[in-house]
């Protein structure tokens, strides 16, 4: 590579797993002017793990979703960092607002009725023209109508597919599942294998360690390759990117400002939803406006209750909210309303006194806005009302705040109804903001034959799992998008050691 090359400049925005993985990957390919912005006073994005408990817990990316085609699992696997999570989200107990738990008959089978869904699904709605929702409870009724399931009572199931919907809904990180568009649910594909690896005692900051060839992220001191290449607390405010020298400006919130040849993009797609207007100078194109406002960006938080000890049966994994009518009428038009799209509390690997309650949509974020001592509370009281133990007083207590923090405004992303109205997708979001440049050609000892040629320079790049095409969402689309931006700089500069992409990103 020519020096020229290596020093050119290349700012990334964001130190979430993509930018992490931009960052190292340009490293890789030998350009050394590399530099992160980071907006907060942390490496990991939407990875944050934190102490708690018996060792740790992680307040956004929890798992690794699959094993096949996914790179995160092909890094972490290579030094035994993973272990299948087991059937926690599948052996829960269903359990009324009147601490009626549903039999295992009874919860088996509609479980199975939602579990074969997930199978059929895949075919049916490639031929869906309306949502998720709408196909969703078409197929729910239509299997509960079936002869061996006829003694199965209409209102326990009504409760349970209730139940049901807030859990999908957390899956796609959806308000509600009419949002979710049911043809552009196929776009994901999942990976093979356990798709709910956990990261034993460690937590998913394992993987930033990896990818920055780190000792320890116990604090910033150990950056790896990425050592002296951060600087945390920088918000960027403006990116002028129509320079008459083909080269982009950062405006920093406290007054710095940077030139760069090329800037990575991988904030969150909430960030970009809010701020894009008057973050670049001059607007984004149309095409790309349109993949920011079409493209959908949700909620989803966790509620981490740490007890003195645990008061369940070895054997039980956790349970699931199922709300009886008449009950309630207790929470609504209250201050208590909140509670209502908490969908369930589970068990926590490694952490043996934890439960790990999950809650959506406005509620959710509304929840985020409340005093500690409220939401535990609000906690409190659903495990004395669906339980039937004596509950002891919980010693440890956290929430995630994704939707509250300016950084991230929200959990992640998926396809919209919206979406589909519009005609846009992750290809729109990915595509760069280009400059037309003159580029010598190889020299030549016929000088007639010493030519410039004109040139699409990739100068503003977009990263972040928002962009990935089919793995969206998580973290190993994250990965693979910042992997790929950093080898359309290394193939702009016609360098041989830029690596194959996988399949997912063509």
């Amino acid at each position: 590579m020519s020096r020229s090359h290596r020093d050119h400049k290349i700012v990334i925005i964001g130190a979430g797993a993509s930018g992490i993985a931009c960052a190292t990957k340009l490293l890789e390919y030998g350009f050394q002017n590399v530099l992160v912005l980071e907006a907060e006073d942390r490496l990991g994005g939407r990875i944050h793990t934190i102490p708690f408990g018996a060792n740790v817990i992680d307040m956004g990316a929890q798992w690794c979703h699959g094993e096949q085609d996914n790179i995160v699992h092909e890094l972490a696997s290579k030094h035994d960092l993973l272990e299948s999570t087991g059937p926690v989200y599948e052996n829960y107990q269903c359990v009324r607002s009147n601490r009626e738990v549903l039999p295992d008959n009874v919860a088996n089978r509609l479980k199975a009725i939602v579990g074969d869904s997930l199978v059929t699904r895949q075919l049916e709605l490639r031929h869906c023209s309306g949502s998720l929702g709408s196909y969703l409870s078409n197929k729910f009724y239509e299997m509960l109508r079936l002869p061996e399931n006829a003694d199965i009572d209409q209102v326990i199931a009504d409760e349970f597919f209730d139940n049901y919907k807030k859990f999908e809904n957390s899956v796609e990180a959806s308000d509600t599942l009419e949002e979710v568009s049911g043809r552009g649910y196929l776009n994901y594909w999942e990976c093979e294998g356990d798709i709910l690896l956990n990261w034993k005692d460690k937590g998913y900051v394992e993987l930033l360690r990896l990818l920055m060839h780190s000792r320890e992220l116990k604090s910033d001191s150990d950056l790896g390759v990425l050592e002296q290449r951060v600087l945390f607390n920088r918000i960027v405010k403006c990116i002028n990117w129509n320079r008459n020298d083909s080269r982009v400006e950062l405006q920093l919130t406290n007054g710095e400002s940077c030139l760069a040849d090329h800037v990575i993009v991988t904030v969150s797609l909430g960030v970009l939803k809010e701020q894009h207007l008057q973050l670049f100078e001059p607007k984004l194109p149309v095409a790309k406006q349109r993949a920011v406002e079409g493209l959908a960006f949700g909620t989803v938080n966790k509620l981490f209750v740490e007890f003195p000890q645990a008061f369940w049966p070895e054997d039980w994994t956790g349970f699931t909210l199922l709300w009886r009518e008449e009950d309630l009428s207790d929470i609504r038009n209250t201050s208590r309303a909140w509670l209502e799209d908490v969908f369930g509390f589970y068990r926590v690997s490694y952490q043996p006194n934890v439960l790990a309650g999950w809650i959506i949509n406005a509620n959710g974020r509304h929840m985020e806005t409340l005093p500690e001592d409220e939401v535990i509370a609000g906690c409190m009281y659903l495990f004395r009302r669906f339980l039937h133990w004596s509950i002891p007083e919980p010693v440890g207590f956290r929430t995630s705040a994704w939707y509250t923090n300016e950084h991230f405004r929200g959990s992640y992303s998926f396809r919209s109804m919206e979406t589909e109205r519009l005609g846009t997708g992750a290809g729109d979001l990915a595509q760069p903001l280009t400059v037309v440049t003159m580029t010598p050609q190889s020299p030549s000892r016929d000088k007639s034959l010493h030519q410039q040629s004109r040139c699409d320079k990739p100068i503003v790049l977009f990263g972040g799992e928002a962009t990935s095409e089919h793995y969206y969402s998580t973290v190993h689309g994250a990965v693979e998008a910042g992997w790929r931006e950093a080898k359309r700089l290394a193939d702009f500069y016609g360098l041989s050691g830029a690596v194959n992409v996988t399949k997912s990103q063509l």
